[in-house]
């Protein structure tokens, strides 16, 4: 027994419309924060700084276990605080394996940043040693951070249209 519809194209297409045009907007909201929302990453990069800057002093171990929890609690706030004035998210762009490749990567750059500069620091015997392992290690984790983000968010759009695809093979 065969069932068919008649299907009016025109209804069909304006209807496509209607689903894909706040889809895009969507994308590009997404991508438009991803390139233009630097206060975040200045933020997070001056919060690191002073943290390598005063964890270089002569400080008592409670002090330094003080100064290490303010630190901490500072950057989960500040990524609940960013994190909730996104203002649009998509079921599927939420988390790819690019962004946590770039979470992994960065995390990477940035130790290895600190252990490196806190190694010729050293090694050179440079006054205010703290200052300058923490200029290079918060200068890096800048230059790292711009580029990576806009590769995370730069297939959501491809993702999409390919699970859409998907979708409508079966």
């Amino acid at each position: 027994m065969t069932m068919t519809t008649t299907v009016d194209a025109e209804q069909a297409w304006q209807d496509l419309q209607r689903i894909r045009v706040p889809q895009e907007r969507v994308y590009d909201e997404i991508e438009r924060t991803a390139q233009d929302d630097t206060g975040a990453t200045y933020t997070t990069a001056a919060i690191m700084w002073m943290f390598l800057a005063v964890s270089g002093l002569d400080l008592p171990r409670w002090a330094f276990w003080l100064v290490l929890t303010a630190y901490i609690t500072v950057l989960g706030t500040l990524a609940v605080v960013y994190n909730r004035r996104t203002r649009m998210r998509l079921h599927r762009s939420r988390h790819s394996w690019r962004s946590f490749a770039t979470f992994f990567a960065g995390g990477a750059v940035t130790l290895v940043a600190i252990v490196l500069s806190g190694r010729l620091v050293d090694w050179l015997a440079l006054p205010f040693g703290s200052l300058i392992q923490a200029t290079v290690s918060a200068g890096t984790f800048v230059l790292f951070v711009g580029p990576a983000n806009r590769w995370a968010v730069s297939t959501l759009r491809d993702r999409a249209g390919r699970a859409t695809d998907g979708r409508t093979a079966r």
